[in-house]
């Protein structure tokens, strides 16, 4: 598995000091992700050296760095930790506590004016509290990122960033929820007995199959919006991203025949989402039996690896397996979008070399597009379900906002998801 490490150095200020740095990263086989100054002298200039490597592997990058005339460690940054410490959200008062009586209006005996007439008209609940705005984000850790069953709490970190994303693009405030059991039953009952607390329900990090049963269980059962994001916002996303693609290399995508490499929540979620979009030929493949024939059931079809990738036009992988489609299998011509992070099926690279039309991996198709926009579009409506027109509308924006050369729009773009909420909003009234 790739992770970041953080190099801090300095160099002379003369020409060729810092490539000096920058060809011995290239001479070492790594990858530059970030390359920042964050200090300067009349003589030196501090960097921040960002590389990608594989967790298991060892370089010596650092003692070559000293040993340049020109150059000097610094020591390696804990940016990243820094940036978690403490946690990443909080509760903020949007009312100032500025006075005895704002104290006396906000909380007792003020307070007990609002509560009574909620309790006499339950619906002015979303106007007088915060309900409307608040998403629980449910993980019981089984399928935290590519890492896999490491438990709620070590998954705490992902909620808190996607409760951080629901704030800066969605304003709703997103409450980490953190189930320490695999019985689905149990996250069932949890999420339904805390449900009157939100105004939608996110389900992250949940595995397959134990996933598809928790969501359509709540969703039957509770009258707020549902949605695991690792199945919907994952297609939606993936949708948009073809829609992109294939528009780029003149193909028509319905009539393509896509093959799906990986049926769990995210490989689910994408042949379904396909389907309904209109794609008449979704195969899939995976080593679980009993995944192929749910996605028959969705009215797709099972096929080998080497049957897929003989027979599709265009193939996604979400198996988590590092190099699983071997260069030999590409076919002239398609469209291949290797969705695992952060070590995908394919290099992007490898596959056009191999004779891909496109190629794209997971860090092109990020997930944060999809789902601020689609819980803010959903509440927005007041609906208590997602439906499938809403999230085909999220992914048609997407490819809509999408500029020219790049398969979808810029995540840190605030009008964006404002206009996906705007689409699936607009969406989920004309179902109404």
């Amino acid at each position: 598995m790739k992770i970041p490490e953080i190099l801090l150095f300095e160099v002379e200020h003369a020409p060729g000091n810092l490539a000096q740095v920058l060809q011995l990263v290239g001479n070492a086989g790594l990858t530059v992700e970030n390359l920042e100054a964050v200090a300067r002298t009349s003589t030196h200039t501090q960097w921040e050296l960002t590389i990608e490597i594989d967790e298991t592997a060892q370089h010596d990058l650092c003692e070559r760095i000293d040993q340049l005339p020109s150059a000097r460690m610094l020591g390696r940054s804990d940016r990243v930790f820094d940036r978690h410490r403490g946690g990443k959200i909080r509760t903020v008062s949007k009312v100032q506590l500025t006075s005895q009586q704002v104290l006396r209006d906000i909380y007792t005996p003020g307070v007990a004016r609002v509560c009574l007439a909620i309790q006499k008209d339950p619906v002015k609940a979303k106007e007088y509290t915060n309900i409307p705005n608040t998403v629980a984000v449910v993980t019981n850790g089984t399928a935290i990122l590519g890492l896999g069953d490491i438990g709620a709490v070590a998954g705490m970190p992902v909620m808190e960033g996607k409760a951080a994303l629901f704030d800066a693009y969605a304003d709703l405030s997103g409450v980490p929820i953190l189930i320490e059991d695999k019985d689905p039953q149990v996250i069932i009952d949890t999420v339904a007995a805390i449900a009157p607390s939100f105004g939608a329900i996110q389900l992250e990090d949940i595995s397959a199959p134990t996933c598809f049963e928790i969501e359509k269980a709540l969703i039957e059962k509770l009258n707020i919006p549902v949605l695991h994001d690792d199945q919907h916002g994952t297609a939606v996303v993936a949708l948009a991203a073809l829609i992109t693609a294939t528009r780029q290399v003149g193909r028509d995508l319905k009539k393509s025949r896509v093959g799906q490499i990986g049926l769990g929540a995210a490989g689910i979620g994408i042949s379904r989402l396909l389907l309904e979009y209109g794609v008449e030929g979704v195969i899939g493949t995976d080593l679980n039996q009993d995944a192929m024939a749910q996605l028959e059931s969705l009215g797709g079809q099972r096929a080998s690896l080497g049957e897929l990738m003989a027979q599709a036009d265009i193939v996604i992988s979400t198996t988590g397996v590092k190099g699983l489609i071997k260069p030999e299998m590409v076919r002239e011509g398609q469209v291949i979008l290797a969705l695992t992070n952060p070590d995908p099926e394919i290099e992007p690279e490898v596959a056009l070399q191999s004779g891909a039309a496109f190629a794209a991996d997971g860090k092109s198709v990020n997930n944060v597009l999809g789902f601020p926009g689609l819980f803010r579009g959903a509440i927005d409506a007041g609906v208590v379900k997602f439906t499938d027109a809403m999230l085909i509308a999220a992914s048609e924006c997407l490819a809509g906002l999408t500029p020219s050369g790049a398969l979808t729009p810029d995540p840190l773009d605030r009008s964006v998801h404002d206009a996906v909420a705007n689409a699936v909003r607009e969406a989920a009234e004309q179902g109404l």
